[in-house]
C-alpha cells in the first residue's frame, strides 16, 4: 500500500440487474437435486398450516353451539381436535427446521466449495483485476442466501400462500360479499409489493459488489499494517474506510426506504380491512344473515389471510437479497477456468525441459504492449539469465514459462509443445518456482516446505531443509520444524522465509526452475549459507534466473538483457562485459553504486584506481552462480 493510497473504495460501474428468468436454471440446478427432500418439506409444510386452521375453525361451533346453544357433550371433542391438531402442528414445524434448515447449511458449504474450486482454477489475470477481499466475499458472503431457496424460506412462503388460500376459502363460504371487499383491497395490495421487490432486488445486488469492495480493501489495510503505521497512514485509512461504510450505509437505507413503504402499506391495508368488516359484519348481524360465532370466525380467518402477506412482504425481501446473491456467484461461476481451454489437450509426459520463444508478442491490455518479437531458446539443463530495468518485461517473461499467461502473438514451447495446447495438470507439477515476495501459509515450517509435494516423507522434508539450510534456524526453535510462522510467516525473517521457500522448491523435484530474485531478502552470510542447495537445485534442471545483482549471474549459460520489452543483447558474461552495450552499463553502474554505499566520502579510490578495482572486479569476482555451476 503506498502512501498515496486512493481516497475512497472506488464504486464499481453498474451492470444491468439479471431477471429472475436468466438466473431459474441456476435456481433449478440448486433444487432439482432435493426436489424429493422439498416435496416431502411442501406436503409437511401443509399439514402444518391445515393443522394450524382447527382452532380458528372451532371458534363458530364453540361459540354458537356449545355456548349459544348450551350443547356441552360437543366441548371435549372440540378441545380434543384442538390439541391434536396443535400435537401435529408442533412435531411438523420440528421435523420442517431439521429436514430443510440442515440441508440448506450443507447447500451452502457445498456452494462455498464449488465457487472456491472454480475461483482456484480461473486464470492469474482474473485475480491481477479484482481484490483478495472481494472474492473472499463472493466466496464467503454470497452464496449465505441460497438457504432461502431450500431452507425454511421458501417453505414459509409457500406456506404462507397456501393459508392466504385455505383461508380466502373459509372466508368466501361464511361471507362472500365481506370476502370479495377484502380481496378487492388486497389485490391492490400486490401491486405495491410487486413494485417494492422489482426496486429493491438491484439495491440488494449492488450491496453485496459494495461490501466486497469494502471488505477488500480492508483486507489489504489490515495486512500491510506495518507499512500503514511506517507512513503514519492510520487516519487516510480510516478515512477510506469510512467512506465506503458510509456507500454502504446509503445502500441499505435505500431498502429500508423500500421495505417501510411496504410495511405502511401493510398498516393501511390491514386497517382498512378491519374497519370495512366492522362496519359490514355489524350490519349482516343486525340482519340475521351473519351469527356472532360466524363473525369471530371471520375476523380470525382474516388474520390467517392477513398474516401471511406481511409474512411475504419479510419472506419476499430475503428471496430478493438471495436471488441477488445468485446473480453474483453466477457471475463468477460464468468465468472460463484456464484449464477448460478447448486446446489444451496435449498430457506432457516427463520433462526434457528445452524452453523456446518465437517472435512472442504480449500485452495486458489492448494498444498497450509489454513483449515484442521476444525470441530465444534455453536448452534443457541450462541456466538462462534475464537482468534489465524495472518493467522491461522479466516478470512478464517468466509469467509466460509458467503459462500464468499466453502470448497474443508467437508461441512458447516446452519440448517442441506449445504451452497453449499442454494440459496445466501435467506442466505445473514439473515447475518449480522462488519468487522475491515469499509467500507462506499460517501453519508450521513443515506444512509450508512439504505444501510442493504433500505426500512426502519426513525424511524428504528434512533432507530438503537440510540441503536450503532451514533446520538451522529451525532447530533453535522449541518445536523445531512444526514451529508456526505465522500469517504470511511474520514470525520468520525475510532470509529465513526465503530458505523456507527453497526448500519447499527443492522437495518439488522440479524440471524447470524459475528463481525471481532467490536471494533478494539475504544477507551476505545466509546467502552463503544456502548456495550450496540452490547448486543442488538447479542441478540438471532448465533454470531462469531473474536477479538485479548482476554479480549472482555471471555464469550463466546466458544472459538477456531485456529493454522495453524486447531482447536488446544476448551472451555470456564475458561476451557482454566486452560488447561495451546495455549490460556493462548496467553491470559497471551497479558495481559503482555499491562501492558508493559502503564507503564514506574521501575514502574511495582514485578514477584509475576504481577503474583497475573495476575491471578486476568484472574479471574474478564469484558470484551465485560459480558456486552453483562449480566455478564452470
Amino acid at each position: 500500500m503506498s502512501s498515496a493510497a486512493p481516497a475512497r473504495v472506488a464504486a464499481a460501474p453498474k451492470k444491468p440487474s439479471v431477471s429472475l428468468r436468466d438466473v431459474w436454471p441456476d435456481i433449478w440446478t440448486l433444487v432439482r437435486p432435493r426436489r424429493a427432500m422439498i416435496g416431502l418439506g411442501l406436503l409437511l409444510m401443509a399439514i402444518n398450516r391445515v393443522s394450524g386452521l382447527v382452532l380458528p375453525w372451532s371458534t363458530k361451533s364453540l361459540i354458537d353451539d356449545v355456548i349459544g346453544k348450551r350443547q356441552a357433550e360437543l366441548l371435549m371433542p372440540l378441545v380434543g381436535g384442538v390439541l391434536v391438531a396443535t400435537v401435529i402442528q408442533g412435531i411438523t414445524s420440528f421435523t420442517l427446521t431439521q429436514l430443510l434448515s440442515k440441508e440448506a447449511q450443507r447447500l451452502i458449504a457445498e456452494m462455498r466449495t464449488k465457487v472456491q474450486v472454480h475461483i482456484s482454477r480461473l486464470p492469474v489475470s482474473y485475480y491481477d483485476s479484482n481484490k483478495t477481499g472481494a472474492l473472499v466475499s463472493r466466496i464467503m458472503n454470497d452464496v449465505e442466501g441460497v438457504r432461502n431457496l431450500i431452507g425454511t424460506g421458501l417453505v414459509e412462503f409457500a406456506g404462507g400462500l397456501l393459508t392466504a388460500v385455505l383461508s380466502l376459502g373459509v372466508l368466501l363460504r361464511i361471507n362472500a360479499l365481506m370476502t370479495v371487499i377484502t380481496a378487492t383491497v388486497l389485490l391492490s395490495f400486490t401491486f405495491i409489493l410487486n413494485r417494492a421487490f422489482t426496486t429493491m432486488r438491484p439495491i440488494f445486488r449492488e450491496r453485496g459488489k459494495i461490501g466486497a469492495e469494502v471488505q477488500g480493501r480492508l483486507t489489504e489495510s489490515l495486512g500491510a499494517v506495518r507499512t500503514v503505521k511506517g507512513y503514519h497512514a492510520e487516519e487516510r485509512e480510516q478515512g477510506v474506510f469510512a467512506a465506503g461504510v458510509k456507500r454502504l450505509l446509503d445502500n441499505v437505507l435505500a431498502t429500508l426506504t423500500a421495505q417501510s413503504v411496504m410495511q405502511l402499506s401493510s398498516s393501511l391495508l390491514l386497517g382498512l380491512v378491519g374497519a370495512i368488516i366492522m362496519y359490514v359484519g355489524t350490519r349482516h348481524i343486525f340482519a340475521g344473515q351473519l351469527t356472532l360465532g360466524g363473525y369471530f370466525t371471520y375476523t380470525m380467518f382474516l388474520g390467517f389471510l392477513i398474516a401471511p402477506i406481511f409474512q411475504i412482504v419479510s419472506i419476499g425481501t430475503q428471496l430478493t437479497e438471495s436471488l441477488a446473491g445468485l446473480e453474483r456467484t453466477r457471475e463468477v461461476l460464468s468465468e472460463s477456468p484456464e484449464d477448460t481451454d478447448p486446446r489444451r489437450t496435449v498430457a506432457l509426459g516427463s520433462l526434457r525441459g528445452d524452453v523456446a520463444f518465437d517472435h512472442v508478442d504480449f500485452a495486458y491490455e489492448a494498444d498497450k504492449p509489454v513483449l515484442r518479437g521476444v525470441s530465444f531458446q534455453s536448452p534443457a539443463g541450462t541456466v538462462t539469465a534475464l537482468v534489465g530495468s524495472s518493467g522491461s518485461g522479466k516478470s512478464t517473461i517468466i509469467g509466460l514459462i509458467a503459462a500464468f499467461h499466453s502470448p497474443n502473438a508467437g508461441r512458447v514451447t516446452v519440448d517442441g509443445v506449445d504451452l497453449t495446447t499442454a494440459r496445466l495438470d501435467h506442466y505445473r507439477t514439473q515447475l518449480g518456482v522462488v519468487l522475491q515476495d515469499t509467500f507462506l501459509f499460517a501453519g508450521t515450517i513443515r506444512e509450508n516446505v512439504s505444501f510442493s509435494r504433500p505426500n512426502a516423507t519426513d525424511g524428504q522434508i528434512r533432507e530438503a531443509c537440510h540441503i536450503a539450510r532451514v533446520d538451522e534456524f529451525a532447530d533453535r526453535f522449541p518445536g523445531g520444524l512444526d514451529t508456526v510462522v505465522g500469517e504470511r510467516g511474520i514470525k520468520l525473517s525475510g532470509g529465513q522465509r526465503q530458505r523456507v521457500s527453497i526448500a519447499r522448491a527443492i522437495l518439488a523435484d522440479p524440471r524447470i526452475l524459475i528463481l525471481d530474485e532467490a536471494t533478494s531478502s539475504l544477507d551476505s552470510e545466509s546467502e552463503s549459507l544456502i548456495q550450496a542447495g540452490l547448486q543442488h537445485l538447479m542441478r540438471g534442471r532448465t533454470t531462469f534466473v531473474i536477479a538485479h545483482r548482476l554479480s549472482t549471474i555471471r555464469r550463466a549459460d546466458q544472459i538477456l538483457v531485456v529493454e522495453d520489452g524486447r531482447i536488446v543483447e544476448r551472451g555470456d558474461h564475458a561476451t557482454l562485459h566486452a560488447a561495451n552495450g546495455r549490460y556493462r552499463d548496467l553491470y559497471d553502474r551497479q558495481h559503482g553504486l555499491e562501492q558508493n554505499l559502503f564507503l564514506a566520502p574521501g575514502e574511495g579510490d582514485s578514477a584509475p584506481e576504481a577503474e583497475a578495482g573495476a575491471a578486476a572486479r568484472a574479471g574474478t569476482e564469484p558470484g551465485m552462480l560459480d558456486v552453483m555451476r562449480g566455478g564452470r
